[in-house]
C-alpha cells in the first residue's frame, strides 16, 4: 500500500499518525529495514506496532526488553524436557540415537525473534524497549536485523521465508549503539500536538462531550509544561477522561478541588502529587498558565 493508504489505515485501526510518522513507516516496509523509533514513555511507540499489524492483517511478534534479556528468552531453545524423553524411549527401545536427531528442528522451541523469522507469513516484529537490553543482546541482535537470519549452531542458519517489518522502541534509558543505529530508519516521536492528541482522544472515547475533551487535553498538555518527575503520556490522558466521562461531566469543573481525586490519572510520583496541588489546579483551568494559553492557542510540536 501507498502511504496514504498506510496513513489511512492506521486511521482506521485506532492510531493518528501525523505525516512524519506515517512516512518514515512506509518507507520502512519500502525498504524492508527495521525502524527505530524513539521518544519518552507514553507517546504512543508500542501502540503503533499494534495498530500497523492490524491495518497489514499480520501477526504481531512482540519481544519486551529487559535487563538480563538473553538468547533462550529471545530467539529459541532447545527442549530439553523432551529431548529427555526421546532419550528414555530409544533406551527402552534399544535403539541408537544420533546427536543430530536430538537436535533437529522438531525439539526447538521458538521465542518471539525465531517466530518472527520462520513464520509462514509476513508479520510485524516490535522490539519493545531495546534500551533495557544489555548490550551484549545488542551485538547479536545485529545478524537479525541486517540479514534477517538466525544461526543455531546445531543446524547452520534459518532465514526468513518472509522479510518481517521491524519495529525498535526506546525511550532513552541508555544510548544504543552506532551499529544499530546504522542498522535502522530513524524517528523521534514526541508528545502529540493539542489538535493531534484532541483527535486520539475523540477517536477512542466518542461518548465523551466535546468541550470536556478539549479542555482536559489541554490542561494536560500544561501539565507536560511543568517540571515534572513523570509527565502524563497519552494514556494517562485516556484515562483520565474516561474517568471524568464516567464521573458525568461535560467539561471542566471550576471547582479544582473536584478534580483533586481524579488527578491519579495523570500524577504517578508523590513528588508531582504534591507539586500539582488545587492551587495550582484552579490556576491551570483558569488559563493563568502560560502553557494553557499557548496549548489552547494551537501550540505545540
Amino acid at each position: 500500500m501507498d502511504e496514504p493508504t498506510l496513513r489511512t489505515a492506521l486511521h482506521a485501526a485506532g492510531y493518528v499518525a501525523d505525516d512524519g510518522l506515517s512516512t518514515v513507516v512506509w518507507l520502512a516496509a519500502e525498504l524492508q529495514r527495521p525502524l527505530l523509533i524513539e521518544g519518552d514513555a507514553g507517546v504512543g511507540k508500542t501502540a503503533l506496532a499494534t495498530a500497523l499489524a492490524v491495518a497489514q492483517g499480520r501477526e504481531l511478534v512482540r519481544l519486551q526488553c529487559h535487563e538480563g534479556l538473553d538468547l533462550a528468552q529471545a530467539a529459541y531453545e532447545w527442549n530439553y524436557s523432551r529431548q529427555l524423553i526421546e532419550i528414555r524411549l530409544h533406551e527402552t527401545q534399544a535403539q541408537s540415537l544420533r546427536s543430530a536427531d536430538l537436535f533437529a528442528r522438531d525439539f526447538l522451541l521458538e521465542r518471539p525473534l525465531l517466530r518472527a523469522i520462520a513464520a509462514d507469513r509476513p508479520c510485524v516484529l516490535l522490539i519493545d524497549e531495546i534500551d533495557r537490553a544489555d548490550e551484549a543482546f545488542e551485538a547479536f541482535l545485529l545478524e537479525v536485523l541486517a540479514d534477517y537470519q538466525i544461526t543455531v549452531p546445531e543446524l547452520g542458519t534459518l532465514r526468513a521465508l518472509h522479510i518481517p517489518q521491524v519495529l525498535l522502541t526506546s525511550n532513552g534509558t541508555r544510548e544504543l549503539s552506532d551499529a544499530l543505529r546504522r542498522r535502522c530508519l530513524y524517528h523521534f516521536q514526541d508528545y502529540p500536538s493539542l489538535a493531534r492528541e484532541i483527535d486520539i482522544v475523540r477517536m477512542t472515547l466518542p461518548a465523551a462531550a466535546p468541550r470536556l475533551v478539549e479542555q482536559a487535553v489541554a490542561l494536560v498538555q500544561a501539565l507536560r509544561r511543568q517540571d515534572l518527575l513523570k509527565k502524563p503520556g497519552v494514556a494517562e490522558t485516556l484515562d483520565w477522561v474516561r474517568a471524568l466521562h464516567r464521573l458525568g461531566m461535560p467539561l471542566l469543573p471550576d471547582q479544582a478541588e473536584l478534580l483533586e481525586h481524579t488527578l491519579a490519572c495523570l500524577l504517578k510520583t508523590r513528588e508531582d502529587r504534591a507539586q500539582i496541588d488545587a492551587v495550582r489546579v484552579r490556576q491551570l483551568i483558569e488559563g493563568r498558565s502560560a502553557g494553557v494559553a499557548e496549548a489552547a492557542g494551537g501550540g505545540g510540536a
